[in-house]
């Protein structure tokens, strides 16, 4: 086996994978963040209790996909930390607030829980806008100019849309009765507004990035990609109908059908930007092999990798298993 050719494949291929369950789990836990000021007081605690047991599991992931980018693909961490330098910082600082708000908020008098409610959703948007801002400047190579910023502006704006969808999603798979019901009519303002901006990028993607726009419209490369862009549609027409029609998502048992959809959707996205970036780590300017470390470097972090990888998954797939059903009254004791 070709060791130079299949480890630098394997370790992107791990780093994608786990920046893309980060997407979809710690996405939710910050659009709940996103929706906390929407609710009453009684909801905002219903809401922390239903993110309680899995957010710090699921920023577990963003830990590793950016492990493996230092460990793995040292050169292009440099460049890619160094370019994203001030986002990175105002997502660690979102991180933070989001981080203290938590634990202060279960600890504080009653008239200071509001202060922390508004941090924590202070710092779930500062946290959702860098990590667009973060993906917009990626795509466009890390490249600068005021089209590539308005791109990223706009990325940084879509994600959050996002976020907050995920967010009303979850709440429909863990709560019940009224909140349930203001779920559902979150979800119904926020897909609409997500779509048109997931349009958007998808038509501003080729015009800052020659690379990707090769990709996409060189025949007969272009039709491998085809199947991505009709199945989203399709998905999201779904999910749609599902929102709107609302009676497959009120049956029991049939909750997790829109956090399926947008599951799938996720899904979908990542590998049209995958087949659009790879071979390259960095857009039009470096290729994975050419950013990889030595082969006995990833050789050594290869078995650290299959030893750490399954035990989060199997970590992850636990507590998800445990703390199933619907979320209860949330108390401290």
């Amino acid at each position: 086996m070709d060791l130079d050719f299949w480890l630098p494949l394997f370790f992107a291929s791990a780093m994608g994978l786990a920046l893309l369950i980060y997407v979809i789990l710690d996405g939710y836990d910050l659009g709940i963040g996103l929706l906390l000021p929407l609710a009453n007081e009684h909801d905002k605690d219903l809401m922390i209790a239903s993110i309680g047991p899995f957010w710090d599991a699921n920023e577990t992931w963003i830990v590793l996909g950016i492990g493996i980018l230092l460990i793995a693909f040292p050169q292009a961490h440099g460049q890619i930390l160094t370019t994203m330098y001030i986002p990175v910082t105002l997502m660690l600082m979102g991180l933070i607030l989001r981080g203290i708000a938590f634990d202060f908020r279960a600890k504080a008098v009653s008239h200071r829980k509001r202060m922390w409610n508004a941090i924590f959703s202070t710092g779930s948007l500062i946290t959702a806008s860098a990590q667009g801002w973060m993906l917009g400047t990626y795509i466009t190579g890390l490249g600068h100019g005021g089209l590539n910023y308005l791109f990223s502006v706009l990325i940084a704006v879509t994600l959050p849309a996002l976020y907050i969808l995920l967010g009303a999603a979850w709440l429909l798979i863990k709560t019940e009765g009224a909140l349930f019901d203001r779920a559902l009519v979150w979800a119904q303002r926020a897909i609409l507004p997500m779509g048109f901006a997931l349009l958007l990028v998808s038509i501003a993607t080729p015009l800052v990035s020659q690379a990707i726009a090769a990709k996409w419209f060189t025949f007969p490369d272009g039709l491998k990609l085809l199947p991505i862009p009709l199945l989203s549609t399709a998905l999201y027409t779904s999910l749609l109908w599902l929102l709107f029609d609302q009676r497959a998502l009120r049956q029991p048992g049939k909750e997790w059908l829109l956090f399926g959809g947008l599951i799938a959707l996720c899904l979908l996205a990542g590998l049209g930007l995958a087949y659009s970036i790879l071979p390259d780590i960095i857009i039009g300017k470096m290729t994975i092999w050419e950013s990889a470390s030595s082969t006995d470097s990833l050789l050594f972090t290869f078995w650290g990798t299959a030893i750490v990888l399954p035990a989060i998954i199997a970590y992850t797939f636990f507590v998800y298993r445990i703390f199933s059903g619907k979320t209860t009254t949330l108390t401290y004791e």
